[in-house]
């Protein structure tokens, strides 16, 4: 649609796509995790970003699924560098374990992507006994995030090249509990709401972005840490909720973007961080 095409002072528009914005980007000796890599956001953001020459390693929870669309990326493009590894944000033992095998490449990290998530589930207990939206979408990034901000800060010295981390988040965090993170009745299911609960994950991935991007900067560290709300899109992520997806299903076409234009949030900050950009704990959103 007309409005769609309209740009921005980026010089792009919400109908520009990831290649768009990365054109003519140099990514080669970087490495980046992108969690939830298997399909949609995650999978588009992992295709790009290999284009571009960055060995990216796909963390994802199925790992039949990642190796498929590792397979596809290589077969469009022969020189991807891309590793699938096992990672269920939902289990705090895999995460630790994610960590482990990661750093047991000797990679460096320039680029931590938290992408994965679910929406408006049903109400759940994870393994850990924690609300699972809550778990998936928050409380196994931050656990990812620090057992690998050391890796993350060594690659920025060594490399002088500023490290970045992105939370992906979504407007929703504006529509939370009332309370907004329900700390004393996060587990409990009196009173649960799917999207609520959805929510206060994603307010939780805003505090955790802002909070850490004020440590690094006190810190005098170069990484910054940012949330983005990347739009509205249709994925797999509305599959607990059909009334949604029948919405996405009819309107989709006209109002709903891609996942090769949705991913621009993520690209745009990549090109930042290519850039030196210095931009720190702020709420970004595609158009």
């Amino acid at each position: 649609m007309w409005f769609l095409s309209r740009k921005g002072t980026s010089g792009f528009s919400a109908s520009s796509t990831a290649e768009d914005v990365t054109q003519g980007i140099d990514g080669s000796g970087l490495t980046a995790i992108v969690t939830g890599a298997s399909s949609g956001i995650g999978a588009e953001t992992a295709r790009v970003l290999a284009l571009r020459g960055v060995h990216v390693v796909m963390g994802v929870r199925n790992l039949e699924a990642g190796r498929a669309v590792k397979e596809a990326i290589v077969k469009g493009n022969p020189n991807a560098k891309l590793d699938a590894m096992d990672l269920d944000l939902s289990s705090m033992a895999s995460v630790k374990k994610f960590a482990e095998d990661f750093k047991s490449l000797n990679l460096p990290l320039n680029l931590l992507i938290n992408n994965a998530g679910i929406m408006a589930t049903p109400f759940m207990l994870s393994k850990d006994n924690i609300e699972l939206q809550f778990a998936t979408n928050h409380v196994g990034h931050f656990l990812l995030t620090n057992l690998l901000m050391e890796t993350i800060r060594k690659t920025a010295r060594a490399s002088r090249k500023e490290g970045r981390i992105v939370n992906v988040s979504s407007r929703r965090h504006k529509f939370s509990y009332p309370e907004g993170i329900r700390f004393a009745k996060l587990n409990d299911p009196s009173g649960y709401n799917s999207l609520s609960a959805y929510g206060q994950s994603k307010l939780a991935n805003i505090l955790h972005a802002n909070e850490l991007a004020r440590q690094l900067k006190e810190d005098r560290v170069e990484v910054t840490a940012n949330s983005v709300h990347p739009g509205l899109i249709a994925t797999n992520l509305f599959r607990h909720y059909s009334f949604l997806t029948g919405l996405v299903g009819l309107v989709g076409n006209y109002v709903i973007k891609n996942v090769q234009q949705i991913t621009q949030a993520f690209e745009v900050m990549y090109a930042l961080f290519l850039n030196q950009s210095g931009c720190r704990g702020q709420q970004l959103h595609a158009m």
